[in-house]
């Protein structure tokens, strides 16, 4: 079995959960409601204040989606409860970040500000104190679409390994080269 499958999703009081139609799971809590389409060989049994899920062989396919789909579950669980929030750091000479609503206007040292829209469902803030890197703080119920929003705004300017310039998570350790100098 798998060790993350076989694990029950324990859910707290004023989540609910639901199996719909063509096993389309729904978690409503307090800060929101997500859905997720399940493979319809993976059951979902919602017991008092906790959900399993089984699957029906020990196929390598069945065994693949049993600890995706317990995970997926969890993470909808945990973003309807808690939320989620990443924090990204812009290094960089001259690098800016504004937002009117949910639109960032990046200055990321290219000839042009790069105009970015966030979807609807994140909520966006930046920050920029004196002497630090401006910080651009995303929050979200869905995991998914925070961490997808989140690696296409790092890949409009990755960070360089030599002096670490770029769009980067705060926290992010960063693997460093030595330059030209160090071979003397």
């Amino acid at each position: 079995m798998s060790r993350i499958g076989k694990k029950p999703v324990e859910f707290p009081k004023g989540v609910t959960i639901t199996v719909g139609a063509d096993n389309v799971v729904t978690v409503k809590g307090p800060k929101g409601e997500l859905k997720q389409a399940i493979d319809r060989d993976i059951k979902l049994e919602v017991k008092e204040g906790t959900v399993e899920l089984v699957r029906p062989t020990d196929q390598i396919r069945h065994r693949a989606m049993h600890g995706l789909y317990r995970s997926l579950v969890s993470n909808m669980v945990k973003g309807v409860t808690e939320g989620y929030v990443k924090q990204m750091e812009l290094v960089g000479v001259g690098f800016k970040a504004a937002n009117q609503g949910n639109v960032l206007d990046l200055a990321l040292g290219y000839s042009h500000n790069i105009i970015f829209e966030i979807p609807k469902e994140l909520k966006v803030s930046t920050s920029q104190e004196k002497g630090q890197n401006p910080i651009i703080t995303l929050e979200s119920v869905d995991k998914q679409l925070l961490g997808q929003v989140c690696a296409k705004l790092r890949g409009l300017r990755k960070p360089e390994p030599y002096k670490g310039k770029g769009v980067k998570f705060v926290g992010e350790v960063l693997r460093r080269k030595a330059g030209k100098s160090a071979g003397k």
